[in-house]
């Protein structure tokens, strides 16, 4: 896996992409098999998110999005490359063609959607908006904060979300915008502001970068509905198929039992038709993808079933320890939800 910076400005793959900027069908597919490997965007820097490790490997749920991505065209994880981009930067970057798949702590709107010549592939993260303060601050709610300084990272839909609350609560507020969530960050701990708004996922992921993490709380409030998750460019239906449908795989996975350890072995001695067809036992359904016939074992076995990639990074086994909450399986009374191979 190689860190790529940001260019913006790839005119080989914008010349793939046409003269319109959009992807036409099947382009992506075929560039990613001749280069090589998928070229992802992701934050620059959001811990259980997307990250570099101490040996400079990128860690995180928008990571193993991605790696998954790769295991299911290559049979092989680490064909992934990964360029950091702002949020001012993410979307110029997809549009371009600099990037393949847009794997970055994104909000799924309607004009994100619609007006940008983007497609959200599914929800990695069911997120809302929420406010992280010193303690100090003396405040137990959001509605308490008449008159403060609100730190807030430029190019997302925190701002608009902010203002809205604001001016629906009678509140007013000081807003001061930074281009990078680490800045943002820095100056709520330097007192530059009193708050700092965010998703929630990027409060709890920027508490434990900071000094002191238990001097500051989140607060109860969440004010809006921020679903994260994968884009791809419109126009390329292939491709974005195949990135659905990795996300589809995982969460499928995890709700028939198939983990890591068990997913090449029970590809080879299941009864059971569900787990049969999804694992290539029974059917031709990655010939339907223009995927290998074991491409969900590989995602699988080398990245893990949407509750292990979950655990992992930002659950029970990392440091934010986030609960599950919406983000667990409709079974379990979440919100997470994938239609059947078949």
């Amino acid at each position: 896996m190689i860190r790529v910076k940001s260019t913006l400005a790839v005119l080989g793959a914008a010349t793939l992409l046409g003269t319109s900027g959009l992807a036409q069908a099947g382009a992506t597919l075929d560039a990613v098999k001749s280069k090589g490997f998928v070229q992802c965007g992701v934050s620059d820097g959001l811990p259980g998110f997307s990250y570099t490790d101490a040996k400079g490997q990128y860690k995180g749920i928008d990571v193993d999005v991605c790696r998954a991505v790769a295991a299911a065209v290559f049979g092989d994880a680490d064909k992934v490359k990964f360029s950091p981009l702002t949020a001012k930067e993410r979307f110029t970057a997809l549009q371009s063609g600099e990037i393949d798949v847009l794997s970055r702590n994104t909000t799924w709107t309607s004009s994100r959607d619609a007006a940008m010549g983007l497609n959200f592939t599914g929800v990695t993260y069911y997120d809302g908006q929420g406010f992280l303060v010193n303690k100090e601050l003396g405040v137990s709610s959001a509605k308490e904060l008449d008159g403060a300084t609100v730190c807030i990272q430029a190019g997302t839909t925190t701002e608009l979300n902010l203002s809205d609350y604001f001016r629906a609560n009678g509140l007013n507020y000081t807003p001061i915008t930074y281009d990078t969530s680490d800045e943002s960050a820095k100056s709520l701990e330097s007192g530059r502001c009193d708050v700092l708004t965010s998703d929630q996922s990027q409060l709890y992921a920027q508490r434990i970068k900071l000094a002191d993490p238990d001097s500051y709380v989140v607060l109860p409030e969440v004010i809006s509905k921020e679903p994260l998750g994968p884009a791809v460019r419109q126009g390329d239906e292939e491709w974005f198929d195949i990135v659905r449908w990795t996300l589809f795989a995982m969460v499928n996975a995890e709700e028939l039992g198939l983990t890591a350890a068990n997913v090449e072995e029970t590809a080879k001695n299941t009864k059971n038709p569900d787990i049969a067809r999804l694992l290539g036992a029974e059917g031709e359904y990655g010939k339907d993808l223009k995927l290998p016939k074991d491409w969900a074992v590989q995602i699988v076995k080398q990245v893990g079933n949407y509750g292990e990639v979950f655990e992992r990074n930002i659950g029970s086994g990392s440091d934010l320890k986030i609960e599950r909450g919406l983000n667990a399986l409709w079974t379990n009374g979440g919100l997470q939800y994938a239609p059947p191979v078949r």
